[in-house]
């Protein structure tokens, strides 16, 4: 009989992480493949009920989860989810930082100019995609400084940014340039947190390209044919792979980065993209 190949436990077991926007569609999909991999989860969501849900979805599934309710841009928020995780899992590994989102009113359109774009709807955006990742970093990535201090382990922080903060697209300023700002500080927490804490913390973003979700689904697929929109067709054509991506595309990246083997990887911003970004449209 040939010899039975020995498959070495996950390094993700026992380990803990915790998802901002954990309830959506793109980060549940991270939140039960953490868990099937053994790590324990804290799902993190403005949407308290969905955040419960998803929790004891996985927890149902088998594995370990809570439910927190919690607005990324508050500082007090934050701190009281760190400590909820601290209590019931004794301390932090990952975290990934998913909460975010474009505003209609920070959208340029024939109604709206970029001249007429309101001040406070930009400023949400920015509120939502680039404090939304630092004031977790801050309240969420102390624990995880803690824990691996102790442990002696890895600690990772992912950041999600966009393909906007490659190649911004039309209409959305805002959103492209807060992307962009992510992108920007996680190359900048990188090497803050290996030169002033531990080199044990790596921090890096994934850059997912487009994807076709329950939330941009109406944009992007006709609802009276089933086909793709006029922008779905123009989003298809400069996506060499020739599809949309699915929220699985997002796995192997996501535990590529986590893996003990990627331990030199760090302040790098990776496209998931189909070669969007590679290609020039001709």
């Amino acid at each position: 009989m040939p010899k039975q190949i020995e498959i070495p436990p996950s390094p993700l077991t026992g380990k803990t992480a915790a998802i901002t926007g954990g309830a959506g569609e793109l980060c549940g999909a991270m939140a039960d493949a953490l868990a099937r991999a053994g790590a324990r989860v804290a799902v993190i969501d403005i949407d308290g009920a969905r955040a419960r849900a998803k929790a004891d979805g996985i927890v149902k599934a088998g594995g370990r989860a809570i439910g927190i309710a919690a607005d990324v841009v508050s500082r007090p928020d934050m701190d009281q989810a760190a400590g909820a995780i601290g209590s019931e899992f004794g301390g932090l590994d990952i975290l990934i930082n998913g909460a975010g989102g474009n505003n209609p009113g920070a959208t340029t359109s024939e109604a709206q100019t970029f001249f007429d774009l309101p001040v406070d709807a930009v400023r949400k955006v920015f509120e939502l995609n680039c404090l939304g990742t630092i004031v977790p970093c801050q309240a969420l990535g102390k624990l995880i400084v803690e824990t691996v201090k102790r442990s002696g382990d890895f600690g990772h922080i992912i950041n999600l940014s966009s393909m906007n903060a490659l190649r911004p697209l039309t209409r959305i300023p805002a959103y492209s340039a807060a992307k962009a700002a992510v992108s920007n500080f996680t190359q900048w927490l990188a090497v803050h947190m290996a030169q002033n804490y531990t080199p044990k913390i790596r921090v890096n973003a994934i850059a997912p390209g487009f994807f076709l979700t329950n939330q941009n689904r109406f944009l992007l697929i006709d609802q009276d044919s089933g086909g793709f929109t006029a922008r779905g067709q123009t989003i298809l054509a400069h996506t060499p792979a020739g599809e949309l991506g699915r929220a699985e595309d997002l796995l192997s990246t996501l535990f590529w980065l986590l893996d003990p083997a990627s331990r030199f990887i760090s302040g790098v911003v990776v496209p998931v993209d189909g070669a969007f970004s590679a290609f020039s449209g001709v």
